[in-house]
């Protein structure tokens, strides 16, 4: 089945990893196996609306086309995930592909229990029956830390053996990452505190109001820094972040995280629990991209929610993060550009565009007969870059303000613009993404207004004809 997912509308994302109808949140489990890209996610098959939550399965052979496959994980009646496979990983495990995912039963209060499921055919490319295994290898949190929250385990190698981490809450409001030692995947031991919310550079990061981070993520970078991604928890779930530091010797024969530096990992309001997959040469991270309008609306159309487009995450030098488009999204450009110059353009549904400002200029997405339109600021001196979609108020009542990103200060300024549908992701050179979801409106025409003086090329978004 190809990823188009019938009936279209202009809001639908079209070329972005979504089921054909319902629920979508947290992707999970992005993995390679047998010369395919494997990505899982939580997904409700029976109503666009968060609840009975199993995993959605899609592989592709080249992060552009996309290829759904039956529920790979369901919940199991009686089992310890009765009441919902929660977000984990996938790894290999002597040949077996292997989910390690948070399982909820039926008297959840925030604490999930770490459960296993096992690739019924690892021969099979498309891996598409699993086998979980009825007992879960971690029952709860360690004891002694009043933890009130305790999901998302995610596995690593570090130092020739396998760890993992899982995200944590505790009942004074301090954030954490616990981390386990699971060299062998079915028998897990406590190995401590990777690090919490009290870190000063944590808490000049993220700032304090987080209750919890869920999801964490760590992926071994340029230079020898690792990054920690977290999603930070405080009842509305709106912001991520990062952090990039060193591994270091823990207590009890662990590790800690040294961290140098942190900070925003998406400047906009639709991004949420991202999930990386480290492959020898880089790493490429997803995120889910929830509905900014009324559940009414989301029953109407029959779906809700999205996967972004895959992104080449690193660090800089300075330890700031380093975020790209994945470059085989470039497979999806039709064969010409529907623009090359300055001036004004029709836009379609979807497209990518790049755009290079040499001095202060706005460029507009979309037109408004009521003068609302969707801009974008560009200011190379003062290193900023503006979302103005003012005059689009949020139907969850967020703050409709323009979205500010500062950067460092250049001769020029970059921006690529990736749109399918109502999801927009605007990245501001190699050092900043912004994810916002953008409903067309009655009166809204698509149309690309770029001022003399800026380098402007743009393709529309077509089913790659290779394969």
């Amino acid at each position: 089945m190809s990823l188009a997912a019938p009936p279209h509308h202009p809001d639908a994302p079209r070329f972005r990893v979504r089921p054909p109808a319902n629920w979508i949140n947290d992707p999970n489990g992005p993995f390679r196996w047998r010369g395919r890209y494997h990505l899982f996610y939580q997904h409700n098959p029976d109503a666009p609306v968060h609840a009975n939550v199993h995993w959605g399965h899609v592989s592709s052979p080249d992060l552009a086309r996309w290829e759904h496959h039956p529920l790979a994980l369901t919940p199991t009646p009686g089992g310890p995930d009765e009441a919902g496979c929660w977000s984990g990983c996938v790894v290999d495990d002597g040949g077996v592909p292997t989910a390690v995912y948070t399982g909820v039963d039926r008297d959840h209060v925030g604490l999930g229990t770490i459960c296993l499921a096992r690739a019924a055919d690892p021969e099979d490319p498309a891996l598409t029956e699993w086998t979980p295994l009825p007992t879960p290898v971690v029952t709860g949190p360690p004891p002694g830390l009043d933890v009130v929250m305790f999901r998302d385990p995610f596995v690593f190698r570090h130092g020739g053996r396998r760890w993992a981490l899982v995200g944590a809450g505790h009942a004074d409001g301090t954030a954490s990452v616990l981390l386990y030692d699971c060299d062998e995947l079915t028998d897990w031991r406590f190995a401590g505190v990777l690090l919490d919310g009290t870190d000063p550079v944590a808490v000049e990061a993220f700032g304090t109001g987080a209750t919890g981070w869920e999801c964490p993520q760590l992926y071994a970078a340029r230079g020898g820094a690792w990054v920690l991604v977290v999603s930070l928890w405080d009842g509305s779930p709106l912001r991520t972040g990062y952090l990039t530091g060193r591994l270091v010797p823990g207590g009890d024969g662990g590790l800690r995280l040294e961290p140098r530096t942190g900070g925003r990992l998406d400047h906009g309001r639709d991004f949420y629990a991202p999930a990386v997959l480290q492959e020898p040469d880089r790493a490429l991270m997803w995120g889910w991209s929830w509905e900014a309008r009324d559940q009414e609306e989301c029953e109407r159309a029959g779906w809700a929610g999205v996967l972004t487009a895959p992104r080449v995450v690193d660090v800089h030098p300075d330890g700031t993060l380093r975020v790209t488009p994945a470059p085989e999204l470039d497979l999806l450009r039709a064969a010409e550009p529907f623009v090359t110059a300055p001036g004004r353009s029709p836009l379609p549904e979807a497209y990518d565009l790049s755009v290079t400002a040499r001095t202060p200029m706005a460029v507009s997405l979309l037109r408004s007969a009521a003068g609302a339109d969707l801009t974008v600021r560009l200011d190379p001196g003062e290193g900023t870059v503006v979302l103005d979609r003012s005059g689009r108020p949020r139907t969850q009542g967020e703050d409709a303000a323009p979205v500010v990103v500062r950067v460092p200060c250049h001769v020029e300024l970059s921006l690529r613009v990736l749109v399918d549908g109502s999801l927009y992701e605007l990245f501001v050179g190699d050092r900043a993404v912004i994810t916002e979801r953008i409903y067309r409106r009655p009166d809204d025409v698509r149309q690309l207004t770029v001022p003399d003086g800026a380098t402007v090329t743009g393709w529309e978004l077509v089913p790659p004809t290779h394969g």
